[in-house]
């Protein structure tokens, strides 16, 4: 499956975006790193998966929760309360995106280094903990 320059170029916002609010983040909660990171971010969702479709995920009814805690922490980012603003986004994040946690996990341990890293016994653990596996217990 081959991306449209559109897509390509949404994912490059999406991916700034991202490290904009990690940067934000890391630079003692900046709002205006994390708000810009937010809009990069929303832009480029939308630009992947087109317009329509972005409006469509973030309005069903199963994401309802993450989507409105999602945009209240926006909200509060862009009023200067970036700590409770980036909170809350987090929690919303993982209630719109917890579903994709186990796809990206199968995905990273196929990779030659990352899978010998999440195949260590303590790591292994957590892994399967964030990626939805059951616990398996001794016979």
């Amino acid at each position: 499956m081959w991306l449209s320059d559109t897509q390509k170029f949404g994912v490059g916002m999406t991916a700034f975006g991202l490290a904009l609010i990690g940067l934000g983040v890391v630079l003692f909660f900046d709002a205006g790193l994390i708000a810009i990171g937010n809009i990069l971010f929303l832009a480029g969702m939308s630009m992947i998966i087109g317009i329509q479709k972005t409006v469509f995920f973030f309005t069903r009814r199963d994401k309802l929760r993450g989507s409105i805690a999602f945009f209240a922490g926006f909200v509060l980012v862009l009023v200067k309360w970036p700590i409770v603003g980036i909170l809350i986004e987090a929690f919303g994040f993982l209630n719109l995106f917890g579903d994709f946690f186990p796809v990206a996990i199968n995905f990273l341990r196929g990779l030659p280094i990352i899978g010998r890293v999440f195949s260590l016994p303590g790591v292994r653990q957590l892994v399967d903990r964030f990626g939805g596996y059951p616990p398996q217990y001794p016979v």
